[in-house]
């Protein structure tokens, strides 16, 4: 049966011989495509961008505690692998787990409360160090007038509220606090349905090979993911460990405080562990008001950050996020101005997450390819685009 076209409109002049109809629709030209699908994405990414910063209160303790899990996990893991504990019941390690971790997180936050407590009560002190600094900085440099303390308090400390900085600070205490609350019950109730987690995926896809495929990318997020994490927090609890001796050795004042700051500013790729030394070696110098000594525990302190940076996280770490330094910078922005010092120190996860998801379609496969460090030579797929090559 032929397809009858709808008549003309009585009096509609017929095309000539060769001439285009204009009833017929012009196909897009792959300019035109490749336009719109830009268009499209630039318009997705500042949706999705202005979606992230508004939902922060809710999204930023869901995906920290996402984050978590992956470490309780394997901490459970490992656990299961101990001569004793290995033979109590999964559930039974989670929880253990899981109370160690919020203990762990309280133990912290009061840590955190007591040292901004005790640093503003002991900042008087530092008063006469802060003068000896000064002025052996002028003899440095030849400077033969040498300010005094209310030159400096004025130059400095006296252009901003001292209680008004004080409040702000207990302010964020606070929110973290609340935050890490959230954090905390979240992380429960992920590892309680975790187990059930297959099934509800099995019932939700229908189609055994679309629930195989995605199957296969969340293990293939857990395995990287979880690696990743597990052995970055055993890497930085060397470092904080490594850190909190030199602090002790050296008298430096809240050493345990300063050695916590490290080892969680070290989840930070490349600027972490400079502002982690940072502050630090700030307060040893006015604590101290001895150069000489500010420059041992700034040496010190970069020393272990080169060792642990340089031999030991790449011999435990290797290359198992498979990111491009400058897509780990990109990300390490975006994240950090989306959501301050939690999106930076939860960057290369979340980045990680969507390079393996990008990797697992066809269609998504190249934007997965720009973001990799390194690439297979052999092609996969129909396509024969390359893959990021699989974690060591």
């Amino acid at each position: 049966m032929t397809e009858e076209r709808a008549a003309p409109p009585a009096g509609t002049p017929a095309p000539a011989a060769g001439a285009a109809d204009p009833r017929r629709r012009v196909p897009a030209t792959p300019a035109g495509q490749t336009l719109a699908t830009l268009v499209q994405v630039v318009l997705l990414v500042l949706l999705t961008g202005f979606l992230l910063a508004l939902g922060k209160p809710v999204l930023l303790p869901i995906l920290a505690a996402v984050i978590a899990v992956y470490v309780l996990v394997s901490a459970s893991d490992a656990l299961g692998r101990l001569p004793v504990v290995g033979r109590l019941p999964t559930a039974i390690r989670r929880f253990l787990v899981l109370l160690g971790f919020a203990a762990a997180v309280i133990a912290l936050s009061g840590i955190v409360v007591d040292t901004i407590g005790r640093l503003v009560r002991a900042a008087p002190l530092y008063q006469a160090n802060v003068e000896r600094l000064v002025a052996q900085g002028a003899d440095l440099l030849g400077i033969d007038e040498r300010p005094d303390w209310g030159t400096i308090r004025e130059a400095t400390f006296g252009r901003f509220s001292l209680q008004r900085l004080v409040n702000g600070v207990l302010l964020n205490v606070t929110s973290i606090g609340g935050t890490v609350l959230l954090v905390i019950v979240y992380a429960a109730f992920l590892l309680a349905e975790r187990g059930g987690f297959d099934a509800r995926l099995a019932a939700a896809l229908r189609d055994p090979e679309r629930t195989a495929r995605t199957g296969a990318v969340i293990r293939d997020i857990n395995d990287r993911i979880g690696d990743y994490l597990a052995v970055k927090t055993l890497v930085n609890a060397i470092l904080g460990a490594v850190s909190f001796a030199i602090l002790w050795a050296l008298g430096v004042d809240f050493p345990l405080f300063w050695a916590l700051a490290i080892a969680l500013l070290n989840y930070i790729p490349y600027l972490g562990s400079l502002i982690g030394v940072a502050f630090p070696v700030a307060l040893a110098a006015v604590q101290f008001g001895d150069l000489a000594r500010t420059l041992l525990v700034g040496a010190l302190l970069t020393a272990a950050q080169v060792v642990v940076g340089s031999v030991i996280e790449p011999r435990f770490i290797g290359r198992r996020v498979n990111l491009s330094p400058f897509v780990v910078l990109v990300s390490l922005a975006t994240w950090s101005s989306l959501w301050g010092l939690p999106g930076a120190l939860l960057a290369v996860p979340l980045t990680s997450m969507l390079a393996i998801v990008l990797s697992a379609f066809e269609g998504t496969r190249g934007v997965a390819v720009l973001l990799a460090d390194r690439i297979e030579g052999s092609p996969a797929g129909e396509g024969g685009a390359p893959r990021p090559a699989p974690r060591p």
